[in-house]
């Protein structure tokens, strides 16, 4: 399997954890969806994510979920998220799943760094563990993780450390330190690529400025695949349509603590996966949010039908 570089770009699929109604791992539901994110578009997948559920499974789960998606994934490229409140488990993880054939390892800062140098000295730590031939993303999401990093830190670290190939963006508004990044390359600075998160509600945007794609995750991969593909060509008014038509869905699922819940729900609907259900603790959607996901879907798709274009 090839590795993640500084010239990795597209689209990168956050990958939902497929589980059953009793909250056990779904074997045949992690190939099939797997299968879903690349007939879709996807470049490449990133499981283990936050919206992966990752701290709901046991290490052993973990390494199993790895193995899986990147013998399905057949020489594609999946990136693997390691983070974790210590450094040996991270130095562990990492080691089993680059032996697996992944193509990289994201990791997050924990809470508690307060201080550019706590995160900087923090990321030099994990560099030196993972060692200098592990292609590392940095995922830059204080929403999340309550630690914010300054774009003079970020490029500190970045000029610190080769190994480290990707930054996950999503910040949040976080576009003028796409362009600032860029701008620090232009004047010299190596290159990294850029993928964004947040769901993808700034897509269109994050191209125009210089991103290289989306590491996200959304109910229609080919959504964020056709967006950046028309995005990174120049065609933006074509990728804005397109975006426009999905934006309510996007929207709804920014929702904190029901998001994946309607990721899941559309997912099982396209039979992508057998079960909308979230390992514990996690709840399916109430009525009154299904049938609203359902309205929305309705004026998507007839959205979509009146920008089709003519054969």
């Amino acid at each position: 399997m090839s590795l993640i570089t500084t010239r990795t770009a597209g689209v990168f699929v956050i990958a939902v954890t497929p589980f059953d109604e009793t909250g056990a791992l779904d074997r045949a539901s992690l190939e099939r969806v797997t299968d879903f994110y690349f007939e879709k578009g996807a470049d490449g997948l990133t499981i283990l994510g936050m919206m992966g559920e990752a701290p709901k499974l046991t290490q052993a789960e973990s390494r199993e979920v790895a193995a899986a998606a990147i013998r399905r994934a057949g020489g594609k490229p999946v990136v693997v998220g390691v983070s974790a409140p210590g450094l040996a488990a991270i130095g562990e993880l990492s080691k089993a799943v680059m032996d697996l054939g992944a193509a990289g390892v994201m990791v997050a800062p924990p809470m508690g760094l307060t201080t550019n140098e706590q995160v900087e000295s923090y990321f030099a730590q994990v560099v030196e563990v993972l060692g200098p031939d592990v292609p590392l993303v940095l995922q830059d999401f204080p929403l999340s993780t309550k630690v914010p990093i300054s774009t003079g830190s970020l490029g500190r670290i970045l000029e610190a450390h080769d190994s480290i190939v990707m930054v996950k963006h999503e910040d949040w508004p976080g576009l003028a330190k796409i362009s600032a990044l860029r701008a620090a390359e232009a004047a010299g600075r190596r290159r990294v690529s850029i993928l964004c998160g947040n769901g993808g509600v700034f897509l269109p945007e994050e191209v125009a400025r210089g991103a290289d794609g989306a590491m996200t995750g959304f109910g229609f991969p080919e959504m964020l695949a056709e967006v950046v593909q028309r995005a990174a060509a120049g065609d933006m008014d074509r990728a804005q349509d397109i975006f426009d038509a999905y934006l309510p869905l996007v929207r709804y699922e920014q929702q904190p603590g029901a998001g994946l819940a309607v990721r899941k729900y559309v997912l099982a609907k396209r039979g992508a996966i057998a079960s909308a259900a979230q390992r514990r603790p996690g709840a399916a959607l109430p009525p009154a949010a299904v049938a609203e996901v359902e309205r929305m879907l309705a004026r998507q798709e007839a959205k979509l039908a009146a920008l089709a274009e003519p054969a």
